[in-house]
């Protein structure tokens, strides 16, 4: 039931659909950048995980996506953020532990949500995120709001009960649910080739009775088709999907990780597989994009960056009379 590798076809996004996409991508890897640097000056409490090298996933997914639907998230959430549409200023001051964050700096770099997006949050439980799509696909089902539930995991969450037993029930009860396993080749240090019992996570799809894809995710267009394909389906009443992105994440599993278990494949991947630089090459050598356009929107986003981080210094911390609030939550 597992498809191979797809040769992307022509999906017929339009310019406009394609600068979005574009501005997405680059606002992640910016983001990621930024965070990178500013992590290392430890004015950043917490732990980092960044997405960069993984942006097209993210965006391949969530640009098929509106605020009815739900996503859930990992510890390495930023570009799901962005994707979803949560606002990166919000989410720069949320990494700071900032008032004006997006949980108000109670969450930090690992529990960045907003729910008037559908993004659930992410999570740092592995495997966390499957099972609550469960249940905003079920509710999305009982309710006929015409919502799917979109979750986003590692390789390392495909081996969690939580993750076998969120596809099974989602299979059962044919849920509008799509199922995202982003396969960086590691769970923190371990290789995916040592800890994942079948050749490829995808292939465990047809245990569970739904349709199995392999894309590469350094090709924004093969993920776009493949969720494509999925959402329409999920929507339509046809169940859930797994879909397995191979990439390759450009920094450690978390910042500091002196990556003693890899050599080579960053380098290379960035060097030749970048899904930036394979978007440009393709839309400006198609004519659907002209360089300039594509510049413009770089200079954009670095100055939406260096607003986001200004801002984020500059805001306050949560108080004593903050400690209270937040907590509980009522239904």
């Amino acid at each position: 039931m597992t498809d191979t590798l797809r040769t992307p076809a022509q999906p017929g996004l339009d310019a406009d659909r394609l600068v979005e996409a574009y501005r997405t991508m680059r606002t992640i890897r910016a983001f990621e950048e930024r965070v990178h640097e500013e992590f290392a000056t430890g004015e950043i409490p917490g732990f980092v995980h960044l997405y960069a090298g993984e942006e097209a996933s993210a965006t391949g997914v969530c640009l098929h996506l509106e605020d009815r639907d739900s996503i859930a998230s990992t510890h390495r959430g930023h570009g799901h953020c962005i994707a979803k549409g949560v606002d990166p200023k919000a989410m720069m001051a949320e990494i700071y532990g900032r008032r004006t964050g997006s949980c108000h700096g109670k969450g930090g770099s690992m529990h960045i949500a907003d729910l008037s997006k559908g993004m659930l949050g992410a999570n740092g439980i592995v495997g966390g995120g499957p099972p609550l799509i469960c249940g905003t696909a079920l509710a999305a089902k009982q309710l006929h709001t015409g919502g799917v539930g979109v979750a986003f995991f590692g390789d390392g969450a495909s081996n969690q009960g939580t993750t076998c037993e969120a596809l099974n029930l989602a299979s059962v009860w044919n849920l509008p649910a799509i199922f995202v396993a982003e396969n960086n080749g590691y769970a923190e240090a371990t290789a995916s080739t040592w800890s994942v019992s079948a050749d490829n996570i995808a292939d465990r799809a047809a245990g569970f009775g739904m349709p199995g894809v392999i894309v590469d995710g350094f090709d924004f267009f093969a993920v776009y088709e493949a969720a494509g394909e999925a959402i329409r389906r999920a929507r339509e009443g046809g169940g859930p999907t797994l879909i397995e992105v191979k990439f390759t994440r450009y920094f450690g599993h978390f910042e500091g990780d002196q990556q003693t278990y890899r050599a080579d494949e960053v380098a290379n991947a960035r060097d030749k597989l970048d899904c930036l630089k394979r978007f440009r090459a393709r839309v400006t050598g198609t004519g659907q994009l002209l360089t300039s356009t594509l510049d413009s929107i770089d200079a954009q986003v670095a100055d939406l960056v260096d607003a986001a981080a200004a801002e984020a210094k500059a805001a306050p911390k949560p108080g004593r009379e903050d400690l209270e609030t937040d907590v509980y939550v009522s239904y």
